[in-house]
């Protein structure tokens, strides 16, 4: 099949609220085009497999959910990996992804939301071995904080590589394949999406709003360094200059 927007990036959304934020502003810094739809809105892409890169979204639906949609969306993740393009699944797109590649999706044992973990302490993601020498994580230090919003958590396959691991959820971050990359965390995260979010989110809302804008006052400056760090070296593997 002819690659005729083999330049291009396609981003798929599950919901209009959650969006590429820091992503979509490091793939115009670029000069990478980018086409974005929303699956939950009904729109649908042409051909995945004309696209050099795919990126999927959060979103509040689960990759176990028996909805016509969400038949879809592992149908075309699988049809993105199968043809190996490089793919980066964010929260539910990381999730998707593990299912379409085999693996499977569960309850985890805390559901993870905003930036404290039970203890009140901040969420923490370390990196394993395989992640300190993956290029996904070149010059990005070996453990950083992160915002959550999730309550499922994924198993691995045997082919399927953890690089980096959480306290409460442990598979932080999965290479499922050459360049196909799936995150929990919400690098994407901007201070416009953050304000949207804890104004409109259902389980961020039970939380108290002053103290998530403090948390996200208190590292967000270092946070976004590390996302859009992370989305650079993400689009260089992909191949774009």
């Amino acid at each position: 099949m002819k690659n005729t927007n083999k330049e291009e990036v396609l981003i798929i959304k599950n919901i209009p609220r959650e969006n590429a934020g820091l992503l979509l502003d490091v793939i115009k810094e670029r000069g990478i085009e980018s086409r974005i739809i929303d699956l939950s809105l009904g729109e649908r892409p042409d051909s995945a497999e004309k696209y050099a890169a795919v990126v999927v979204l959060g979103g509040p639906d689960s990759a176990n959910d028996d909805s016509p949609k969400m038949k879809y969306e592992l149908e075309l993740i699988k049809e993105v990996l199968d043809a190996g393009i490089p793919y980066l699944g964010i929260c539910l797109g990381l999730q998707t992804m593990v299912k379409a590649a085999g693996g499977e999706v569960v309850k985890n044992p805390v559901a993870e939301t905003g930036f404290r973990d039970p203890e009140g302490r901040y969420n923490n993601v370390v990196l394993t071995a395989s992640g300190r020498r993956d290029p996904l994580f070149d010059g990005i230090e070996d453990n950083f904080n992160v915002f959550h919003l999730h309550g499922e958590t994924v198993i691995l396959t045997g082919k399927m590589e953890l690089l980096a691991e959480g306290k409460y959820c442990r598979n932080q971050v999965v290479k499922a394949a050459d360049k196909v990359y799936g995150i929990q965390c919400h690098f994407e995260l901007t201070h416009e999406m953050f304000e949207t979010w804890i104004r409109e989110d259902p389980d961020l809302l039970k939380l108290d709003r002053e103290q998530l804008r403090s948390d996200f006052l208190a590292f967000g400056r270092k946070y976004t360094e590390t996302g859009i760090k992370l989305f650079h070296n993400f689009l260089s593997l992909a191949g774009f200059r």
